[in-house]
């Protein structure tokens, strides 16, 4: 094999490397504007707003007059108005869904094999601990602001009606680009539910 022919495989292969470099960083970096460090916080509540989809593992707890709850379930929304959770933990109760489409509600157990439809139940469709009910909200009120503390952007909604879940504070990370966590507070500023994001998928 002659000089000239090296030197051209040479030249090519180093080529090859070059372009692969290039599209990885070009990869890399795409991703970083959408989510990531170099994010603006605005893009990233933009991108919470307008989710279309979502499936996420969250734990909550529950605090009552007299005790704590605490809850493991698996959450599914397809936008507009397809949403689903299912109860993991407790064991006594794991394997319960409630899966609402439009006014229609469903509530089933795998485990007793029950299966209930409820239509038109307005007062069951809201669940103040999906993150969908919370960008509803966020949105109707008009209320636009938000604040920053270390590494989380905070979303706070405001809902006078209700007096158990007035207030709904999102929190979500700057680095990801995912919530975190939640707190609903009644309208004496006390939390009532906690909501740790284990899990999020969009």
């Amino acid at each position: 094999m002659n000089r000239n022919n090296i030197l051209k495989k040479i030249i090519i292969i180093m080529s090859i490397i070059v372009i692969f470099f290039a599209i990885f960083f070009y990869i890399t970096k795409s991703k970083k504007i959408k989510i990531g460090n170099n994010s603006s916080s605005q893009e990233i509540i933009e991108n919470i707003l307008n989710i279309s989809s979502y499936e996420t593992v969250i734990e909550v707890e529950v605090n009552s007059n007299k005790n704590v709850n605490k809850y493991i379930i698996k959450q599914t929304y397809i936008a507009p108005d397809m949403a689903e959770q299912e109860i993991l933990e407790p064991e006594n109760i794991r394997g319960i869904k409630i899966m609402k489409k439009g006014n229609e509600l469903k509530v089933e157990n795998s485990n007793l094999n029950i299966s209930k439809i409820y239509n038109d139940y307005p007062h069951m469709i809201d669940n103040c601990i999906d993150l969908n009910t919370f960008i509803e909200i966020y949105k109707q009120n008009g209320k636009q602001e938000y604040e920053e503390e270390d590494n989380e952007i905070i979303l706070e909604t405001v809902d006078k009606e209700n007096p158990y879940t007035t207030y709904r504070i999102l929190y979500i990370s700057k680095e990801t680009g995912k919530p975190t966590k939640m707190e609903i507070k009644d309208n004496s500023k006390k939390t009532l539910s906690y909501i740790l994001y284990k899990e999020v998928k969009f």
